[in-house]
């Protein structure tokens, strides 16, 4: 944003400190008003013809625009992805550990990726490695949905999970109607 000197067009449309029109005028005359209020004069709208001036306080403008970034930034999540390293002969107990921190990223809204590396003559049995994986995605299947299907690269297997659920998506549940009461309840109610 170009203020006072800066401003390079010889008219433009004007906008006083209360926010009334004042009109097209010499950015002289611009100016001196500028100068006679005590404030500065700032382009808001460059690209129209003549551009849009405004007499106003461009420090506190310049303070207030960055504080409402600041703002912006801290309202925003940033999603992570968190890296879940597995083996393709890992025990039971090892598995359910990292199975818990997968959950706890997930709860965080943050994405897990689930790589199995093979090492040497696990390559022999790449099974095995799918099976753990996709143990682990069936155990987040509640919270989590892969967002594509599970690919080798080389020695690594990997997947990554996004936060959200299968169920929730697929079937909404309906209603109670009057139909889905107790037939005993019915009854008694009847008689």
């Amino acid at each position: 944003m170009k203020a006072n000197r800066e401003i390079r067009a010889s008219k433009v449309r004007v906008i006083s400190q209360t926010g009334e029109q004042v009109g097209i005028i010499s950015i002289q005359e611009a100016l001196a008003r500028a100068e006679e209020a005590g404030l500065d004069l700032v382009e808001i709208v460059p690209g129209s013809n003549p551009p849009v001036c405004k007499i106003m306080n461009y420090g506190k403008f310049r303070y207030d625009q960055t504080k409402r970034e600041k703002e912006n930034k801290k309202s925003q999540h940033q999603i992570k992805i968190k890296e879940i390293k597995l083996k393709p002969n890992i025990d039971e107990n090892d598995l359910n550990t990292k199975l818990r921190h997968a959950k706890e990223f997930l709860s965080k809204g943050n994405k897990v990726k689930i790589t199995c590396t093979f090492r040497g003559r696990e390559m022999m049995h790449p099974e095995l490695g799918e099976a753990i994986v996709q143990k682990m995605c069936d155990d987040l299947d509640e919270i989590a949905i892969p967002e594509a299907p599970m690919k080798m690269f080389g020695r690594i297997l990997n997947v990554v999970l996004a936060p959200g659920s299968k169920k929730k998506k697929e079937a909404p549940k309906r209603p109670a109607s009057q139909e889905d009461v107790n037939p005993s309840e019915k009854a008694d109610g009847s008689n």
